[in-house]
């Protein structure tokens, strides 16, 4: 019996999850976390679909579980059946979780008890469409798993060091101690990269890097010697960036115009534009980048997402060089960081202005190093969410990690 750590990430409809070898958390073992498999359910609350590949991307399963309106537990029982029964069994020593929000109080992962859980569910109006659904999980192992220890790691924590200037917003002193303030999210990722830079890039890890996290989800960090310094999402995944479906930053005023003159309601309002904006709300077409790249010499509508959403990625990255007060260096990564070739070269030709020069050839190989010359340089490093969680999950329960279900 293989003992396993599984980490997971939950979604409305979806429930990712990750398998790592557990033996390499004893006694805090030099190297990263060993992979054994990556996998989804997906469909949930509808026809379900269960794929996991293993550590080289071959895939061992693709099923399709019965059951009507499969939810969250159901997905989360299956994964633990289907590890139990694969290739010799494994048998889970702890679970790790992906949480949005981590609050002021949480600057750093943390085993789960009753207290946690409390402290979680009263951030949910700073997520309340992220915060539940990585609650949700947490609440299911405690109930089916009771003795089986989990972890929390925050997507705000690694920005929880920003100097206090930069988590202010101009607002009375009132609003302020209610949470209203600059979280900043993305922080698994960025921490991920900045833990990739000695190796990558040793220059960058002590000097001044922006990391471009480029997705669906879209935001970018200013790093000071690996450190957390400013970020565009604010109090909200909404802020920033525009994104597949999201605005982006958004004069507040607009939110009163669509409450006031278009009558909709705060609920029909906060789905337009966490839903209904973004690449898709301005093409008209999609929130996927290969599709509207496919399109944009044809469609203006594509070409204007891509246009607005490159040009709001040159002025918010004029924004953090001014934080950091000079550029040493630009990272891409996530989705479209790491595989839209033409993205980071719009965005590196319109950076001109810092001293960055295109390699064209090296871009479209991929990288890592994307530019050429003595200025600063742009690199491509993929991230690895879940392999922060797995070293979070290390390092709060190494050596005490244990087998219970």
């Amino acid at each position: 019996m293989i003992l396993a750590h599984l980490v997971l990430n939950a979604g409305s409809s979806s429930l990712k999850f990750q398998v790592f070898g557990a033996d390499d958390f004893e006694a805090g073992a030099a190297g990263g976390p060993h992979r054994l498999y990556r996998g989804r359910v997906e469909g949930l609350g509808g026809t379900p679909r269960f794929i996991v590949r293993d550590r080289d991307g071959a895939l061992v399963a693709d099923e399709r579980p019965d059951g009507h309106a499969f939810g969250h537990e159901a997905a989360l029982l299956h994964v633990a059946a289907w590890l139990r029964a694969h290739r010799g069994g494994h048998r889970l020593a702890a679970v790790g979780h992906r949480v949005v929000h981590g609050g002021i109080a949480y600057d750093a992962p943390v085993q789960v008890d009753d207290a946690v859980v409390r402290a979680l569910e009263r951030l949910v109006p700073l997520a309340p469409l992220h915060q539940p659904h990585n609650l949700e999980p947490i609440r299911i192992v405690r109930r089916r798993f009771p003795d089986l220890p989990q972890v929390a790691c925050f997507d705000t924590a690694f920005h929880r060091g920003q100097p206090e200037v930069a988590q202010l917003f101009a607002l009375p002193a009132e609003v302020t101690a209610r949470g209203v303030r600059r979280y900043g999210f993305h922080g698994l990722s960025y921490a991920f990269i900045a833990s990739a830079l000695p190796k990558h890039a040793p220059a960058l890890a002590e000097g001044r890097t922006v990391v471009a996290h480029l997705g669906s989800g879209a935001s970018l960090c200013a790093l000071h010697r690996g450190c957390s310094v400013a970020t565009t999402m604010g109090f909200s995944a909404l802020d920033g960036l525009p994104m597949g479906t999201r605005c982006g930053s958004l004069d507040a005023g607009v939110v009163f115009f669509l409450l006031r003159e278009m009558r909709l309601e705060p609920d029909e309002a906060e789905r337009m534009l966490y839903t209904r904006s973004g690449l898709l709300g301005v093409s008209g077409l999609s929130n996927d980048m290969r599709t509207l790249r496919a399109h944009a010499a044809t469609d203006s509508g594509a070409r204007e997402a891509i246009n607005l959403f490159v040009y709001r990625i040159g002025r918010e990255l004029g924004s953090l060089v001014a934080a950091l007060g000079g550029i040493d260096g630009l990272v891409f990564t996530g989705g479209i960081g790491e595989n839209d070739a033409a993205t980071r070269a719009e965005v590196l030709r319109g950076a001109a202005w810092a001293g960055f020069r295109l390699d064209e050839a090296k871009n479209d190989a991929g990288g890592p190093l994307i530019t050429r010359g003595p200025g600063p340089q742009a690199f491509v490093i993929p991230t690895d969410e879940e392999a922060m969680i797995a070293r979070g999950m290390r390092a709060v329960l190494a050596p005490a990690s244990r087998p219970a279900a």
